[in-house]
Order: C-alpha cells, then sequence, then structure tokens
C-alpha cells in the first residue's frame, strides 16, 4: 500500500519543478530550488522506506508509483539542462538517483523514455507562448 504522505509529495512535485523553470532572479530561482530540494529529500527517504533496499518503489520490478514518478523524470532532466543546475544529485539523494538511472535503462522504459532535447524545445515553445500572452 503506498504512503498517503508520498500521493500528496507528487502532487507537489510538478508545482515545485516548474517554480525552478519559471523563476526570475537569482533570489526567486534559488527560493525554488530550495523548495524543490526540500521534496527531494522526502522522496529520497519515502525511496528508503518503500524500496527496502530493492532497486524500484514497489521492489523488484517497476510498478505504479515507479512510473507516476518516472514520469516526470525527462522534465526533470530538461529543467536540468535548461536551469543549468542539478536537481537529481548522487550526493544529495543517492538512493533516488540510483533509481532514476535504473529506471530509465529499464527495458520497458528506454525505448519509450522521451529525447531531453525534444522536452526542451517544447519547453521553450511553451514559454515563448505564455511570454506572447
Amino acid at each position: 500500500m503506498v504512503d498517503i504522505g508520498l500521493i500528496k509529495l507528487h502532487k507537489l512535485w510538478w508545482p515545485t519543478l516548474r517554480g525552478i523553470w519559471k523563476a526570475e532572479g537569482d533570489e526567486a530561482k534559488a527560493a525554488a530550488l530550495e523548495q524543490f530540494m526540500e521534496g527531494m529529500m522526502l522522496l529520497e527517504d519515502a525511496f528508503v522506506k518503500c524500496g527496502k533496499g530493492k532497486d524500484f518503489f514497489g521492489g523488484d520490478t517497476i510498478g505504479y508509483l515507479d512510473i507516476a514518478l518516472g514520469s516526470f523524470l525527462g522534465w526533470l532532466r530538461a529543467i536540468e539542462k535548461m536551469a543549468n543546475i542539478m536537481l537529481l544529485d548522487e550526493t544529495k539523494t543517492p538512493e533516488l538517483f540510483g533509481w532514476a538511472e535504473r529506471f530509465g535503462s529499464n527495458a520497458a522504459v528506454k525505448d519509450v523514455f522521451p529525447e531531453i532535447e525534444k522536452i526542451v524545445e517544447h519547453a521553450k515553445k511553451i514559454a515563448a507562448r505564455s511570454k506572447a500572452e
């Protein structure tokens, strides 16, 4: 059974990730990054608790929570590239970093995972459209 805290964390993860991307100015970017990293630490702890030393949140194979969180990895990597920052850091969140590597390289995922460059291109189009409005 998935802990209700994980569900709440998942709902907060995307808005804080978007906050980093949309932040203007160093102070706003630092505040958004700090908020995001607080969530990443909670997610790191949740992975340790749920994964129980296994490769994925649900155990030895990819499960629903892995898919739900894994669906954000492309955007996370794109924002890292666009903002020139490391969000998924092996030193700060080693278990989550390892999970992301295993998830992305899994045979069921790697052939359907979007290319980061395409996500970056799409994000730039979204940003240009929102500035024009």
